[in-house]
């Protein structure tokens, strides 16, 4: 696709053997690329370029869990040799062509997510980067919903042993655990919830919608996740060791309301971390919390895991 005004040729890449030119421009997540294709985790017709002659000065890509539709947009870089405002229009003319391709027609477009590096307000050249793209996709109606701590426990880092404060046995299935979930999701922290208790769903509707759209597709033993317990059986929150394609993760973590405050936070984490780092050959375990979560961030620092990045998250009001 021809833009005549920009000079631009608009098109997604015609398969895996274009690779090297999508990565003409770079981004952190660029190693992943081959076996997401190779998984069906991407596809080719939604990865795209903005050329000029041989020239990429821009590329957008969305992923999936399983290739069926698009889940989130997660790849979208600019040349950003081009001066402003030739590097934003490009950008905008790429980002509406293949959304416009992509996205179906009256469906709701996928989150915009990037990954940051963890000092990028302080950084000039980062700071352009992130705020380049940012313009781009605010223009585009998006707005910021969240920004997060990326957080990392690597192989070797101390994990407290079990103090016996608490008492933890396995979830023991969907209801088990929704029954915990509800009450977490009142009052929480985390923006993604918040935004789901503001678009009208109730907490119990909100926690079947995170447990449905993403636990539940960890291929991960269940046998893992662990609700946590007061000697005489009154719960006290749980945590959710897993992995997903890329790492060992903390995928979810929470106290109910009554039992906040006390610390118990922390030996949930622990807990969790104990779980995972006991399996066979983990050097690092992921993480991550919103900036605004500062308990959780406290709780992950005391605990050696460290901040190696940020990510922010855009969306579209529908």
């Amino acid at each position: 696709m021809l833009d005549a005004p920009l000079g631009l040729t608009v098109r997604p890449i015609s398969g895996p053997e274009e690779l090297g030119l999508f990565c003409r421009l770079s981004y952190v997540l660029d190693h992943e690329l081959a076996d997401d294709l190779a998984a069906g985790r991407r596809r080719p017709e939604w990865m795209w370029v903005a050329l000029r002659g041989d020239r990429v000065v821009a590329r957008i890509a969305w992923w999936s869990k399983d290739g069926k539709e698009p889940l989130l947009l997660d790849f979208f870089d600019l040349d950003d040799t081009l001066p402003e405002p030739e590097r934003g229009e490009a950008g905008t003319r790429l980002l509406e062509t293949a959304t416009a391709a992509v996205v179906p027609a009256g469906a709701p477009r996928p989150e915009y997510g990037r990954y940051v590096p963890p000092d990028w307000r302080e950084d000039p050249a980062a700071r352009d980067v992130v705020e380049a793209r940012v313009r781009v996709m605010e223009r585009s109606g998006a707005r910021m919903l969240v920004e997060r701590l990326r957080l990392e426990w690597r192989a070797g880092t101390p994990v407290p042993a079990d103090g016996g404060r608490l008492r933890f046995r396995p979830v023991a299935g969907r209801e088990d655990l929704l029954a915990l979930m509800t009450p977490v999701m009142e009052g929480t922290l985390d923006a993604h919830g918040q935004q789901d208790l503001a678009s009208g769903l109730s907490a119990r509707e909100a926690a079947e919608k995170h447990y449905d759209e993403e636990l539940a597709h960890y291929s991960t033993p269940q046998e893992w996740w662990r609700v946590a317990e007061l000697p005489d059986g009154e719960p006290v929150g749980f945590v959710i060791p897993a992995r997903n394609s890329y790492n060992p993760i903390i995928a979810y973590i929470g106290v109910v309301p009554a039992r906040r405050g006390h610390g118990y936070i922390d030996e949930l984490l622990a807990e969790g971390t104990r779980v995972l780092a006991g399996q066979d050959g983990v050097e690092r375990i992921r993480a991550a919390t919103d900036l605004g979560n500062v308990p959780m961030a406290k709780s992950f620092a005391r605990l050696g895991y460290v901040n190696f990045e940020r990510a922010f998250d855009m969306v579209w009001d529908h």
